[in-house]
């Protein structure tokens, strides 16, 4: 009873911490692309049409495998010209969307990009791309938390946010990510 009273407690504590730790937020400025990571597809591809709809930046490119040709079909229902989103599918993580997506943002000559993933994702994601891409400027347009914070512990939401603070540390071990 004590150690699933502690269980429940630590996981309360971790959720409601996980905004101020894992939530990267920045200012918006024009960019030469949008980058939109799989997972959560439509979300991230209602937030990043909303920014391409608002002037933010002229092309897209989605990555990441499962998804990636879902989030350009609702992206292109939302508004955006199918001509404006390249994707890249082969991406199985984070560390490869950043890896898998360079190539393309070289050829691209993009200098600035806008990334988009959900919230609890920013800060993990941002790292892997600052420095697989340093010579990129990065900001970041999160999909913005919807629940609250008891609806996360009950739902699915809190095991996210819960494997995201593992993810921090094992990306840090494998791939040398500081995400704080």
């Amino acid at each position: 009873m004590l150690i699933s009273l502690t269980s429940c407690v630590a996981v309360a504590v971790a959720v409601k911490a996980s905004e101020p730790l894992l939530l990267v937020r920045t200012p918006l400025e024009p960019a030469d692309v949008i980058v939109v990571l799989g997972g959560s597809g439509p979300n991230r591809a209602w937030r990043a049409a909303a920014l391409y709809r608002q002037g933010l930046a002229p092309r897209v490119l989605v990555t990441g495998v499962g998804d990636c040709e879902s989030i350009r079909s609702h992206m292109v229902d939302s508004g955006v010209p199918r001509e404006a989103i390249q994707v890249e599918c082969a991406a199985q993580n984070t560390w490869e969307n950043a890896e898998f997506s360079a190539p393309m943002l070289m050829a691209m000559g993009a200098r600035r990009a806008i990334l988009v993933t959900s919230w609890y994702h920013t800060r993990r994601a941002l790292a892997c791309f600052r420095l697989v891409l340093p010579q990129l400027e990065w900001m970041s347009a999160p999909v913005e938390r919807s629940e609250s914070y008891r609806q996360m512990i009950r739902d699915d939401g809190g095991l996210m946010v819960l494997k995201e603070y593992l993810k921090i540390a094992w990306y840090s071990l494998q791939y040398g990510v500081t995400a704080f």
